[in-house]
């Protein structure tokens, strides 16, 4: 290649990389799109809600039983209360 022509690939390089740069430039200009970062994983948000969620269930059966009834708060956790329950509700 002659000197000319190596000159002219130079030059064309460069304009190459200008334009680059200045594509660049105005890509980051424009506001960049909001990116949500998840603080929980989905894996956790779903066992917390199960978790809640078994957890109001037996915090109710408690406040139920005791606070409202006149059982005892340890008596809602024995299966003979809830056979009685079930019998109660199934008409035997």
């Amino acid at each position: 290649m002659s000197e000319k022509e190596l000159l002219q690939e130079e030059k064309t390089t460069r304009e190459s990389v200008k334009t680059e740069k200045k594509a660049k430039q105005k890509d980051e200009s424009k506001p960049a799109r909001w990116v949500r970062v998840r603080m929980l994983p989905i894996w956790l948000r779903i066992l917390l809600f199960i978790l809640l969620l078994a957890g109001s269930l037996v915090l109710g059966a408690l406040i139920g039983f005791a606070g409202i009834g006149d059982g005892k708060a340890a008596d809602v956790f024995k299966a003979e209360t809830w056979q009685h329950i079930i019998d109660i509700v199934m008409k035997k």
